[in-house]
């Protein structure tokens, strides 16, 4: 009788063994083979003036208001920049994981804009181990000046006041507290000044972000315009700021020496000089909405 109890002990035991080992084999396993998607490498779809990488989620609505001041060498008499403004008010949608839309509409030049952002890959680990996100956006906008030419005796047309924009953002969040990116942009003009300025316009953006705590990051965006002309009168984006979230919100203060807040505008429109303290204070606040119940299981 002993025997058979000792025997049935030692089975019970081999085989409790082998299930637990045969769990942790298991749970490997799904460890493998789970997808993990990168988030949160930026904590908006915008670093300051470029589109980032990140996008909306499906459903959700992005009301952002951009703010940027006069320029801050103007000194007291103008409140340093205060006494003069510029804005744009915009609306993004999220319409699936992949796929954002969006409309705005700038004070500068009483443009409206609208584009659409697609994201190619999604950078992730696991079962597909893919080490950059890859989004491409495209867009158009529309000068609502009365008279956006100004040259006697070239009509107004729907066609001359219209404007193109193509970027290709290439971006990796290589931990939780830093993201880069890179973005080659093609703007394209309907109508320029003069024969000497091109209507396209090649360019390569630098962006990203770096977390100091949970609520504050560091962000930047730098956009190198190749064929610019003319080239030394002209010069080139540089934004600088803080993100700071407080729940809904995500509230950023900046530095800029670019007025106009969308891609045709601060790439082909003349930007001020860093040098010359010719720099404009400014801010973004973007709110996101939940317009569409997300279903979850």
């Amino acid at each position: 009788m002993k025997k058979i109890f000792i025997a049935a002990w030692a089975t019970c035991t081999i085989a409790f063994g082998a299930a637990a080992q045969s769990g942790g084999l298991l749970s490997l396993l799904d460890e493998q083979y789970s997808l993990d998607r990168v988030t949160n490498a930026f904590k908006s779809p915008r670093v300051i003036n470029t589109h980032s990488m990140e996008m909306l989620s499906p459903g959700t609505m992005d009301f952002r208001i951009l703010h940027r001041f006069g320029e801050v060498s103007q000194g007291a008499y103008q409140l340093f920049g205060l006494d003069q403004a510029s804005m744009r008010l915009g609306l993004d949608f999220g319409i699936t994981s992949n796929l954002s839309a969006g409309v705005g509409r700038s004070t500068a030049k009483k443009e409206v804009d609208g584009f659409l952002k697609y994201r190619i890959l999604w950078q992730s680990t696991g079962r597909r181990n893919i080490p950059v996100s890859v989004v491409w956006v495209s867009g158009m906008t529309v000068n609502g000046l009365s008279d956006p030419i100004g040259i006697e005796g070239v009509p107004v047309t729907f066609s001359r006041r219209l404007g193109y924009y193509h970027e290709l953002i290439i971006g990796r969040k290589f931990n939780e507290w830093f993201t880069l990116q890179v973005s080659p942009t093609l703007i394209h003009n309907n109508l320029v000044a003069n024969r000497l300025v091109p209507n396209e316009l090649y360019a390569v953006g630098i962006g990203g972000r770096a977390k100091f705590t949970k609520r504050i990051a560091f962000v930047w965006d730098y956009t190198y315009v190749i064929n610019r002309f003319p080239a030394n009168l002209n010069y080139n984006p540089l934004s600088i700021g803080f993100d700071i979230e407080t729940g809904g919100h995500v509230f950023q203060l900046h530095f800029s020496n670019a007025v106009g807040m969308n891609e045709r505008a601060y790439i082909s429109d003349a930007n001020s000089n860093w040098l010359k303290g010719e720099i404009r204070f400014g801010f973004n606040l973007s709110r996101v909405f939940q317009l569409v119940k997300r279903n979850i299981f």
